[in-house]
């Protein structure tokens, strides 16, 4: 892509810098995206970990605040089936922890995680009418996505391949999100289930730039102006940053988060299946070290969670991380505890 491709990728959503600020589950609400709209990137919201009526009232902030536009991020995985075996095996590995920590397992949940877009997020599309809908771990079915389509809405989603970004595109995305191996939280793949198909993000970005004729959006790593410059010199309409706003004032990350991302461990991420069954990269922590960061232990995603959100609470209130999901990218360094609206300046002066 062109200088001119990323001015009409601006010129389309009313921006005034080729910057999205990632949607990122679980450490953000309004309050981020609204700052990053107000410094002129695209504010993003986390539908995957937002009921429609919160993000209903996120919406109307971000609208109340002058918002030109809302990109909203859903999930479009496969609901597992049930398998009693692997979950009794999940919860006798981590029964160790629980007796640490004086807690009971029988208090454990069973509810089936985040749930895939669906109709009652599509209503919700329907009735607020964001203009991106973006998605990860593919799309949704085409009834689906002719709907949310009516609504004038762009269609983005991730690809963390050649061959899954020219699924993307025929499929008839409006942009392709290439995201690198080097980005925090779940990679989007969706076509396999080997990592060893993953790869950094400026070998992967021009490969996708001169496979498809879509917008490309660069993911992964980036959390400086020489990024943001070096992705737009390969090709890349637009930048999609998240790890460098973590730890902003108006982002949610936790206390052990923060105190992870700002100290010596940060330098060491890995990808990790056992906070979600999924692989997602994240500072690694005690769990991390003593399951290892990929494991044939975790319940498939999103159940895996259920067994770990007493450990996580409980290791929380302690001022602990060894059981959160420390997400964060490769480049934790270039995380600031300042506003938003400085991090989005920053990044600016790469474009």
């Amino acid at each position: 892509m062109s200088s001119k491709a990323t001015q009409d990728f601006m010129a389309r959503l009313g921006l005034s810098v080729p910057l999205i600020q990632a949607p990122m589950a679980g450490v953000q609400a309004s309050p981020l995206a609204i700052a990053a709209g107000d410094a002129g990137a695209l504010g993003s919201l986390p539908g995957a970990s937002l009921a429609p009526q919160v993000l209903h009232q996120e919406v109307r902030a971000m609208r109340t605040r002058g918002a030109r536009a809302v990109n909203v991020n859903f999930f479009c995985h496969v609901p597992p089936e049930p398998d009693a075996a692997r979950e009794q095996a999940w919860r006798a590995a981590l029964r160790p922890y629980y007796d640490e920590l004086g807690l009971d397992p029988a208090g454990i949940s069973n509810g089936p995680g985040r749930l895939p877009f669906g109709e009652e997020a599509l209503a919700f599309v329907e009735a607020v009418r964001p203009e991106v809908v973006s998605f990860h771990f593919g799309l949704p079915s085409d009834a689906l996505l002719d709907r949310v389509r009516r609504t004038g809405a762009q269609v983005w989603s991730s690809a963390t391949t050649v061959d899954e970004a020219l699924w993307l595109e025929a499929h008839g995305v409006d942009a392709v999100i290439a995201q690198g191996l080097e980005a925090g939280g779940h990679r989007g793949m969706f076509l396999t289930d080997d990592v060893t198909t993953q790869i950094g993000t400026m070998a992967l970005l021009p490969q996708i730039v001169a496979a498809v004729r879509k917008p490309v959006i660069a993911a992964g790593g980036i959390a400086d102006a020489q990024g943001v410059s070096a992705a737009l010199h390969l090709g890349a309409a637009a930048v999609q940053a998240g790890t460098v706003f973590l730890l902003c004032p108006e982002a949610t990350t936790s206390k052990p988060h923060r105190e992870a991302l700002a100290s010596e461990a940060a330098r060491h991420t890995a990808l990790t299946n056992l906070f979600t069954g999924r692989p997602a990269r994240g500072i690694v922590n005690r769990l991390m070290r003593e399951f290892g960061p990929l494991s044939g232990l975790p319940p498939a995603f999103p159940t895996a969670v259920n067994a770990l959100a007493p450990l996580r609470a409980e290791a929380e209130k302690r001022g602990s991380g060894d059981f959160s999901p420390l997400w964060s990218g490769q480049y934790a360094q270039g995380c600031k505890p300042v506003p938003a609206a400085e991090i989005v300046q920053a990044l600016a002066a790469g474009a």
